[in-house]
Protein backbone atom coordinates (compact mmCIF):
# COMPACT_ATOMS: atom_id res chain seq x y z
CA UNK A 1 0.00 0.00 0.00
CA UNK A 2 1.34 3.41 -0.71
CA UNK A 3 0.92 6.16 2.08
CA UNK A 4 0.34 9.55 1.07
CA UNK A 5 1.46 12.68 3.18
CA UNK A 6 0.76 16.09 3.04
CA UNK A 7 2.05 19.25 5.67
CA UNK A 8 -1.29 18.72 7.21
CA UNK A 9 -2.44 15.67 7.32
CA UNK A 10 -1.45 11.73 6.65
CA UNK A 11 -3.78 9.74 4.45
CA UNK A 12 -3.72 6.27 3.00
CA UNK A 13 -3.86 5.46 -0.39
CA UNK A 14 -6.37 2.51 -1.25
CA UNK A 15 -4.54 -0.58 -2.92
CA UNK A 16 -6.99 -0.08 -5.56
CA UNK A 17 -4.96 3.08 -6.63
CA UNK A 18 -2.18 1.34 -5.96
CA UNK A 19 -2.83 -1.48 -8.37
CA UNK A 20 -4.37 1.02 -11.25
CA UNK A 21 -0.50 2.44 -11.22
CA UNK A 22 0.04 0.56 -13.66
CA UNK A 23 2.97 0.21 -16.82
CA UNK A 24 3.85 -2.17 -18.84
CA UNK A 25 1.23 -4.83 -16.84
CA UNK A 26 3.95 -5.07 -13.73
CA UNK A 27 1.56 -3.48 -10.86
CA UNK A 28 1.08 -6.52 -9.13
CA UNK A 29 4.82 -7.55 -8.98
CA UNK A 30 6.46 -4.45 -8.12
CA UNK A 31 4.28 -2.90 -5.77
CA UNK A 32 4.06 -6.04 -3.74
CA UNK A 33 4.59 -9.57 -4.67
CA UNK A 34 8.79 -10.72 -4.48
CA UNK A 35 7.44 -14.23 -5.92
CA UNK A 36 4.43 -13.24 -6.96
CA UNK A 37 4.84 -16.50 -9.81
CA UNK A 38 2.40 -20.02 -9.64
CA UNK A 39 1.76 -19.79 -6.20
CA UNK A 40 -1.37 -21.47 -7.18
CA UNK A 41 -0.37 -24.76 -8.71
CA UNK A 42 3.27 -26.78 -8.71
CA UNK A 43 5.25 -26.13 -11.38
CA UNK A 44 8.75 -27.07 -11.49
CA UNK A 45 10.98 -24.27 -11.59
CA UNK A 46 12.39 -22.07 -14.58
CA UNK A 47 15.53 -22.93 -15.94
CA UNK A 48 17.89 -20.26 -16.75
CA UNK A 49 21.35 -19.85 -17.24
CA UNK A 50 23.86 -16.54 -17.89
CA UNK A 51 26.28 -16.06 -19.98
CA UNK A 52 29.03 -13.19 -19.13
CA UNK A 53 30.18 -12.32 -15.55
CA UNK A 54 31.87 -8.88 -16.82
CA UNK A 55 29.00 -6.63 -17.23
CA UNK A 56 28.33 -4.46 -14.57
CA UNK A 57 25.04 -5.82 -13.75
CA UNK A 58 26.15 -9.40 -13.78
CA UNK A 59 25.58 -9.42 -10.09
CA UNK A 60 22.17 -9.45 -10.48
CA UNK A 61 22.41 -13.43 -10.28
CA UNK A 62 22.11 -13.34 -7.22
CA UNK A 63 17.95 -12.21 -7.15
CA UNK A 64 17.99 -15.07 -9.61
CA UNK A 65 19.55 -17.49 -7.10
CA UNK A 66 17.86 -16.24 -4.22
CA UNK A 67 14.08 -16.54 -6.11
CA UNK A 68 12.13 -19.43 -5.41
CA UNK A 69 10.81 -19.88 -9.22
CA UNK A 70 14.26 -20.18 -10.63
CA UNK A 71 17.25 -23.18 -11.01
CA UNK A 72 20.31 -21.86 -12.48
CA UNK A 73 21.58 -23.89 -14.96
CA UNK A 74 25.18 -22.52 -15.59
CA UNK A 75 27.34 -19.87 -16.29
CA UNK A 76 29.55 -19.46 -18.96
CA UNK A 77 32.01 -16.76 -19.28
CA UNK A 78 34.08 -16.61 -22.92
CA UNK A 79 37.05 -15.15 -21.68
CA UNK A 80 39.49 -17.81 -20.30
CA UNK A 81 41.23 -15.30 -17.63
CA UNK A 82 37.56 -14.44 -16.27
CA UNK A 83 36.07 -18.19 -16.26
CA UNK A 84 38.99 -18.88 -13.86
CA UNK A 85 38.58 -16.20 -11.55
CA UNK A 86 35.34 -17.31 -11.27
CA UNK A 87 35.95 -20.88 -9.32
CA UNK A 88 36.93 -18.36 -6.15
CA UNK A 89 33.94 -16.15 -6.56
CA UNK A 90 31.29 -15.89 -3.67
CA UNK A 91 28.62 -15.62 -6.27
CA UNK A 92 29.63 -18.14 -9.09
CA UNK A 93 31.48 -20.83 -7.36
CA UNK A 94 29.29 -22.81 -6.37
CA UNK A 95 27.82 -23.00 -9.75
CA UNK A 96 28.30 -25.35 -12.64
CA UNK A 97 30.90 -23.54 -15.09
CA UNK A 98 30.47 -24.30 -18.82
CA UNK A 99 30.74 -23.46 -22.53
CA UNK A 100 28.40 -21.29 -24.04
CA UNK A 101 27.73 -24.23 -26.29
CA UNK A 102 27.08 -26.89 -23.32
CA UNK A 103 25.07 -24.23 -21.82
CA UNK A 104 23.07 -23.56 -24.83
CA UNK A 105 22.48 -27.22 -25.48
CA UNK A 106 21.43 -27.71 -21.79
CA UNK A 107 18.07 -30.06 -21.34
CA UNK A 108 15.01 -27.60 -20.40
CA UNK A 109 17.08 -24.44 -20.73
CA UNK A 110 14.16 -21.74 -20.79
CA UNK A 111 15.91 -18.43 -20.88
CA UNK A 112 19.57 -16.99 -20.81
CA UNK A 113 20.75 -13.88 -18.52
CA UNK A 114 23.21 -11.85 -21.36
CA UNK A 115 25.95 -10.21 -19.04
CA UNK A 116 29.10 -9.78 -21.17
CA UNK A 117 31.14 -6.42 -21.90
CA UNK A 118 28.73 -4.41 -23.84
CA UNK A 119 30.83 -4.72 -27.05
CA UNK A 120 29.92 -8.24 -27.01
CA UNK A 121 26.22 -8.31 -25.75
CA UNK A 122 24.46 -8.72 -28.81
CA UNK A 123 26.45 -11.21 -30.25
CA UNK A 124 25.75 -13.60 -27.66
CA UNK A 125 22.23 -12.30 -27.28
CA UNK A 126 21.79 -13.61 -31.10
CA UNK A 127 23.43 -16.96 -30.36
CA UNK A 128 21.08 -17.59 -27.21
CA UNK A 129 17.79 -16.80 -29.45
CA UNK A 130 19.09 -18.52 -32.13
CA UNK A 131 19.24 -21.57 -29.80
CA UNK A 132 15.63 -21.04 -29.39
CA UNK A 133 15.86 -19.62 -25.48
CA UNK A 134 14.30 -16.14 -24.26
CA UNK A 135 17.11 -13.87 -23.18
CA UNK A 136 17.56 -11.26 -20.31
CA UNK A 137 19.88 -8.20 -22.69
CA UNK A 138 21.86 -6.14 -20.00
CA UNK A 139 21.85 -2.66 -20.91
CA UNK A 140 22.44 -0.71 -22.98
CA UNK A 141 22.00 -3.13 -26.11
CA UNK A 142 25.47 -3.00 -27.45
CA UNK A 143 26.71 -0.14 -29.58
CA UNK A 144 25.08 -1.00 -33.20
CA UNK A 145 21.78 -0.55 -34.05
CA UNK A 146 21.67 -2.95 -36.79
CA UNK A 147 23.10 -5.83 -34.92
CA UNK A 148 20.20 -4.73 -31.95
CA UNK A 149 17.77 -5.31 -35.14
CA UNK A 150 18.97 -8.93 -36.32
CA UNK A 151 18.04 -9.74 -32.58
CA UNK A 152 14.75 -8.02 -32.25
CA UNK A 153 13.88 -10.10 -35.62
CA UNK A 154 15.04 -13.47 -34.82
CA UNK A 155 12.93 -12.73 -31.26
CA UNK A 156 10.06 -12.00 -33.65
CA UNK A 157 10.12 -14.68 -35.77
CA UNK A 158 10.42 -17.44 -32.84
CA UNK A 159 8.34 -15.67 -30.73
CA UNK A 160 10.80 -15.29 -28.18
CA UNK A 161 11.69 -12.41 -25.41
CA UNK A 162 13.91 -9.85 -25.39
CA UNK A 163 13.88 -8.24 -21.80
CA UNK A 164 16.36 -5.17 -21.66
CA UNK A 165 18.02 -4.64 -18.12
CA UNK A 166 15.92 -1.12 -17.66
CA UNK A 167 15.21 -1.61 -13.95
CA UNK A 168 13.25 1.37 -13.09
CA UNK A 169 10.57 0.48 -15.94
CA UNK A 170 9.03 -1.66 -12.74
CA UNK A 171 9.37 0.93 -10.10
CA UNK A 172 6.30 1.42 -8.14
CA UNK A 173 6.98 5.36 -8.39
CA UNK A 174 7.08 5.34 -12.39
CA UNK A 175 4.27 2.87 -12.78
CA UNK A 176 2.21 5.35 -10.71
CA UNK A 177 3.61 8.15 -12.94
CA UNK A 178 2.27 6.23 -16.14
CA UNK A 179 -1.27 5.88 -14.51
CA UNK A 180 -1.48 9.72 -14.12
CA UNK A 181 -0.56 10.24 -17.51
CA UNK A 182 -3.05 7.73 -18.93
CA UNK A 183 -5.02 9.65 -17.04
CA UNK A 184 -4.46 12.90 -17.89
CA UNK A 185 -3.98 13.83 -14.61
CA UNK A 186 -1.00 15.83 -14.93
CA UNK A 187 -2.33 17.81 -18.65
CA UNK A 188 0.32 18.02 -21.30
CA UNK A 189 3.19 17.25 -20.62
CA UNK A 190 6.14 20.37 -21.83
CA UNK A 191 9.34 19.08 -19.82
CA UNK A 192 11.29 16.76 -18.08
CA UNK A 193 14.08 16.64 -16.27
CA UNK A 194 16.46 14.07 -15.23
CA UNK A 195 19.37 13.28 -13.63
CA UNK A 196 21.79 9.71 -13.06
CA UNK A 197 25.07 10.65 -12.12
CA UNK A 198 27.49 8.71 -9.17
CA UNK A 199 31.08 9.02 -8.58
CA UNK A 200 32.74 6.16 -11.10
CA UNK A 201 35.85 5.02 -10.01
CA UNK A 202 38.99 4.71 -11.88
CA UNK A 203 38.56 0.88 -12.58
CA UNK A 204 35.21 1.82 -14.13
CA UNK A 205 36.40 4.35 -15.53
CA UNK A 206 38.67 2.60 -17.67
CA UNK A 207 35.91 0.42 -18.84
CA UNK A 208 33.34 3.38 -19.35
CA UNK A 209 36.24 4.80 -21.28
CA UNK A 210 35.73 2.35 -24.40
CA UNK A 211 32.68 4.24 -25.84
CA UNK A 212 32.50 8.33 -26.72
CA UNK A 213 28.70 8.18 -24.91
CA UNK A 214 30.97 8.43 -21.65
CA UNK A 215 28.12 8.47 -18.92
CA UNK A 216 25.31 9.15 -20.90
CA UNK A 217 26.02 5.78 -22.58
CA UNK A 218 26.41 3.71 -19.55
CA UNK A 219 24.14 5.35 -16.61
CA UNK A 220 21.88 7.81 -18.84
CA UNK A 221 20.66 5.18 -20.95
CA UNK A 222 18.21 4.29 -18.06
CA UNK A 223 16.90 7.56 -18.22
CA UNK A 224 16.96 7.88 -22.43
CA UNK A 225 14.76 4.84 -21.81
CA UNK A 226 12.18 6.43 -19.28
CA UNK A 227 11.80 9.30 -21.58
CA UNK A 228 10.93 8.01 -24.55
CA UNK A 229 8.44 5.83 -22.06
CA UNK A 230 6.68 8.72 -21.57
CA UNK A 231 7.24 10.87 -24.45
CA UNK A 232 7.81 8.76 -27.41
CA UNK A 233 10.88 9.37 -29.85
CA UNK A 234 11.64 12.84 -30.20
CA UNK A 235 12.14 15.35 -33.49
CA UNK A 236 16.08 15.61 -32.42
CA UNK A 237 18.19 14.89 -29.89
CA UNK A 238 21.44 16.69 -29.05
CA UNK A 239 23.94 15.45 -27.12
CA UNK A 240 26.64 17.67 -25.35
CA UNK A 241 29.88 15.43 -23.67
CA UNK A 242 32.59 16.90 -21.45
CA UNK A 243 35.53 15.65 -19.82
CA UNK A 244 35.93 17.19 -16.90
CA UNK A 245 37.37 14.86 -14.16
CA UNK A 246 41.20 15.55 -13.71
CA UNK A 247 42.06 12.30 -14.83
CA UNK A 248 44.35 10.66 -17.20
CA UNK A 249 41.65 8.92 -19.30
CA UNK A 250 39.42 9.72 -22.15
CA UNK A 251 35.95 9.69 -20.03
CA UNK A 252 33.58 12.01 -21.45
CA UNK A 253 31.88 12.00 -17.73
CA UNK A 254 29.81 14.91 -17.59
CA UNK A 255 27.10 14.86 -19.75
CA UNK A 256 23.77 16.36 -21.27
CA UNK A 257 21.14 15.44 -23.67
CA UNK A 258 18.34 17.57 -25.03
CA UNK A 259 15.52 15.87 -26.27
CA UNK A 260 12.94 17.97 -28.84
CA UNK A 261 9.30 17.49 -29.50
CA UNK A 262 6.49 19.77 -31.16
CA UNK A 263 5.12 20.98 -27.64
CA UNK A 264 7.94 19.82 -25.17
CA UNK A 265 11.51 19.05 -23.94
CA UNK A 266 13.44 16.69 -22.00
CA UNK A 267 16.91 17.30 -20.46
CA UNK A 268 18.49 14.46 -19.04
CA UNK A 269 22.15 14.99 -16.43
CA UNK A 270 24.61 12.29 -16.13
CA UNK A 271 28.33 12.23 -14.85
CA UNK A 272 30.76 10.35 -13.15
CA UNK A 273 31.61 13.14 -10.63
CA UNK A 274 29.23 13.83 -8.28
CA UNK A 275 29.15 12.73 -4.65
CA UNK A 276 26.35 10.62 -3.33
CA UNK A 277 24.40 10.70 -6.82
CA UNK A 278 22.26 7.87 -5.91
CA UNK A 279 20.23 10.41 -3.45
CA UNK A 280 19.98 13.13 -6.16
CA UNK A 281 18.50 10.26 -8.83
CA UNK A 282 15.79 11.67 -9.87
CA UNK A 283 12.86 12.07 -12.92
CA UNK A 284 10.34 15.49 -13.03
CA UNK A 285 8.03 15.48 -14.98
CA UNK A 286 5.95 18.77 -15.48
CA UNK A 287 2.25 19.11 -17.20
CA UNK A 288 0.45 21.58 -17.53
CA UNK A 289 -2.35 21.18 -14.83
CA UNK A 290 0.30 19.65 -12.45
CA UNK A 291 4.31 18.02 -11.80
CA UNK A 292 5.09 14.37 -10.77
CA UNK A 293 8.65 14.80 -9.07
CA UNK A 294 10.58 10.93 -8.31
CA UNK A 295 13.34 11.18 -6.13
CA UNK A 296 15.64 9.44 -5.43
CA UNK A 297 14.40 6.54 -8.21
CA UNK A 298 16.36 3.42 -6.68
CA UNK A 299 14.23 4.40 -3.17
CA UNK A 300 11.82 6.56 -4.97
CA UNK A 301 9.17 8.74 -2.95
CA UNK A 302 7.45 11.00 -4.94
CA UNK A 303 6.48 14.70 -4.98
CA UNK A 304 3.15 15.36 -6.87
CA UNK A 305 1.65 18.92 -7.30
CA UNK A 306 -1.90 19.07 -8.98
CA UNK A 307 -4.14 22.19 -10.12
CA UNK A 308 -7.04 20.05 -9.41
CA UNK A 309 -8.04 17.06 -7.22
CA UNK A 310 -7.84 14.19 -9.61
CA UNK A 311 -8.78 10.78 -8.31
CA UNK A 312 -7.73 9.83 -4.69
CA UNK A 313 -5.33 12.86 -4.83
CA UNK A 314 -6.17 16.33 -3.73
CA UNK A 315 -5.25 19.07 -5.15
CA UNK A 316 -2.12 21.05 -4.21
CA UNK A 317 1.47 19.08 -2.71
CA UNK A 318 1.49 16.09 -1.40
CA UNK A 319 4.19 13.17 -1.01
CA UNK A 320 3.81 9.33 -1.92
CA UNK A 321 6.01 6.88 -0.46
CA UNK A 322 6.48 3.33 -1.91
CA UNK A 323 7.23 -0.30 -0.43
CA UNK A 324 10.73 -0.83 -0.73
CA UNK A 325 12.11 -1.09 -4.65
CA UNK A 326 14.84 -4.12 -4.50
CA UNK A 327 16.46 -3.95 -7.93
CA UNK A 328 15.93 -6.77 -10.04
CA UNK A 329 13.02 -8.70 -8.57
CA UNK A 330 10.30 -7.53 -10.99
CA UNK A 331 12.69 -8.38 -13.73
CA UNK A 332 12.51 -11.81 -12.30
CA UNK A 333 9.26 -12.14 -11.92
CA UNK A 334 8.29 -10.95 -15.49
CA UNK A 335 11.02 -12.92 -17.29
CA UNK A 336 9.26 -16.37 -15.00
CA UNK A 337 5.93 -15.45 -15.64
CA UNK A 338 6.65 -15.11 -19.20
CA UNK A 339 8.36 -18.31 -19.49
CA UNK A 340 5.72 -20.21 -18.15
CA UNK A 341 3.21 -18.74 -20.12
CA UNK A 342 1.61 -16.88 -17.43
CA UNK A 343 1.34 -13.80 -19.36
CA UNK A 344 2.19 -13.60 -22.88
CA UNK A 345 5.40 -11.93 -24.39
CA UNK A 346 5.10 -7.91 -23.86
CA UNK A 347 4.99 -6.31 -27.56
CA UNK A 348 8.61 -4.29 -26.97
CA UNK A 349 10.03 -4.88 -30.19
CA UNK A 350 10.04 -1.61 -31.74
CA UNK A 351 9.81 0.09 -28.33
CA UNK A 352 13.79 -1.53 -27.95
CA UNK A 353 14.69 -0.18 -31.21
CA UNK A 354 13.27 3.26 -30.62
CA UNK A 355 15.01 3.46 -26.78
CA UNK A 356 18.55 2.67 -28.35
CA UNK A 357 18.39 4.95 -31.11
CA UNK A 358 17.70 7.56 -28.81
CA UNK A 359 20.53 6.35 -26.69
CA UNK A 360 22.96 6.15 -29.60
CA UNK A 361 21.97 10.02 -30.34
CA UNK A 362 22.09 11.02 -26.91
CA UNK A 363 25.61 9.14 -26.61
CA UNK A 364 27.28 11.00 -29.51
CA UNK A 365 27.71 7.41 -31.29
CA UNK A 366 24.67 7.17 -34.19
CA UNK A 367 27.29 8.07 -36.81
CA UNK A 368 29.49 4.91 -35.31
CA UNK A 369 28.20 1.80 -37.78
CA UNK A 370 24.88 2.88 -37.12
CA UNK A 371 21.77 4.55 -39.69
CA UNK A 372 19.17 6.36 -39.15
Amino acid sequence: MFELFSSSSQQSISRRVALKAGCLGLTSIAVGSQNAVGKDRPQRKVRIGQIGVTHGHANKLQVFKNHSEFEIVGVAEPNPEQHEMMKSSRLYGDLKHCSVEELLSSPNLDAVLIETDIRDLLLYSKLALEAGKHIHLDKPAGSSLPELQEVIDIAKQRNLFVQLGYMYRYSPAVQLLHQFLQQGWLGDVFEIHAVMSKVVDPTFRKVFSEFTGGTMFELGCHLVDLVVGILGVPDSIHSYLKHSGKFDDSLNDNCLAVFDYPQARATIVSTGLEVDGFARRHLVVCGTQGTFSIQPLDNPSATITLETAQGDFKKGTQTVTFPRFDRYIAEADELARVVRGDMPIPNRYQQEIDVQRSVLLASGMETIGNKK
